[in-house]
């Protein structure tokens, strides 16, 4: 019997490695002959580092970057020598856990940080990399970011504009350098699960920026700005960064990654299958095991379950998923290719109980080891 396992994390309580650890458990607890593939899983968000660093045999490299206020902070990405690949999780330079409520203010939060951790990372032979989007504290087009890289960015005056996306109305030209130039020969792949252009009533500012800190009066300059940013892009350019399909990820950072670097969008889970080789090993496996900490209507959307679902489902593998907790909304996922789900839980708890990582890790074992019971009686 052969098990490919790929469960995210349980956030607040397990890490992804440590879940599939407990499968792994689980399964060789009642078939200790069983061939068991585990793979640490993300979905290009929070944990994209981690799961790529382990499972490429990598390591963490922490430098200082301009955090979004403009202070200085530290933050880590993740480096595969060998590969000449860099990971890189944007929230480490301008995510939203990096400010508390009363400093979130996206007319002044910057993505310089990312360009920053780009650069460090290039110094170290980097050619290649990944980059997770999401979660970020700004919406400044990813103007930040490529002034870090080389890019200029000047007012009327001929002065670089300032930080954040309430400048973005004052940029009057865009320029390469001989220091950009050199990303033409790096390769950008960039997990991204959203659909969103960069501006308009469903661009980056109206949709995502009210949960940055902007008010009514903010989202109108916001947006404002990254329409002039992009019309100004096109002119001085010749890059049209207007209507890209994703371009409104992490406050624009989408559409600069896409146009100025060549990124390619893509889902973030595809994108992690595809770097661990999660597919070849499917093609010779008998069941999967996948799940998260909380299962629901909305794993089907881009989550580590529906990706692990949809590519078994190419080689007819069935499919399991394992959650802390389900919601009444969740058994849809068996028309979305998850054969079935199960919590657990073995008995009532508080939610913080229920999320203590020892007790996680043991009914994460425990359930597993009754599926594969069950899966024996039947074979």
């Amino acid at each position: 019997m052969k098990v490919v396992a790929g469960v995210d994390s349980f956030k607040g309580s397990l890490s992804s490695v440590n879940a599939n650890l407990s499968v792994e458990k689980g399964i060789k607890s009642v078939n200790p002959h069983a061939e068991v593939k585990s793979f640490a899983m993300a979905d290009g968000g929070e944990g994209t580092v981690e799961t790529l660093v382990d499972g490429m045999q990598g390591r963490r490299v922490q430098t200082r970057v301009t955090g979004p206020l403009g202070h200085s902070i530290d933050a880590a990405y993740g480096l595969v020598t060998d590969e000449q690949l860099a990971i890189i999780e944007i929230a480490a330079a301008c995510g939203l856990p990096l400010l508390n409520a009363k400093e979130l203010n996206p007319l002044v939060t910057t993505t310089y940080g990312v360009g920053e951790l780009i650069n460090h990372a290039y110094d170290q032979g980097a050619r290649k990399f990944i980059i997770g989007l999401g979660g970020s504290a700004t919406n400044d087009g990813g103007v930040g970011m490529l002034q870090a890289l080389g890019f200029t960015f000047n007012d009327a005056e001929g002065a670089p504009v300032e930080y954040g996306g309430g400048a973005l109305l004052q940029i009057h030209s865009i320029s390469p350098t001989d220091s950009s130039e050199k990303f033409k020969d790096c390769d950008f792949r960039v997990a991204c699960d959203v659909s969103n252009i960069l501006y308009g009533e469903h661009g980056a500012s109206y949709v995502f920026g009210p949960q940055k800190g902007a008010d009514r009066d903010m989202l109108k300059v916001l947006d404002a700005g990254l329409k002039h940013y992009a019309e100004l892009t096109l002119e001085n350019m010749d890059i049209d960064i207007r209507n890209v399909e994703g371009g409104g990820a992490a406050g624009g950072l989408g559409a600069a990654f896409h146009g100025y670097l060549n990124g390619r969008l893509e889902s973030g889970i595809e994108l992690i299958m595809d770097v661990l080789g999660v597919e070849e090993e499917l093609k010779t496996a008998d069941l999967v095991i996948t799940g998260e900490g909380r299962i629901d209507a909305q794993t089907s959307m881009g989550k580590v379950p529906a990706g692990m679902a949809q590519l078994a489902k190419r080689f007819d593998v069935p499919v399991i998923a394992v959650g802390g907790s389900l919601t009444e909304d969740a058994y849809e996922l068996n028309e979305a290719g998850i054969d079935a789900v199960f919590s657990i839980q073995r008995e009532p708890l508080t939610v913080e109980a229920a999320m203590d990582g020892r007790r996680t890790a043991e009914n994460i074992e425990r359930t597993v080891a009754q599926l594969i019971r069950v899966l024996k009686i039947n074979m």
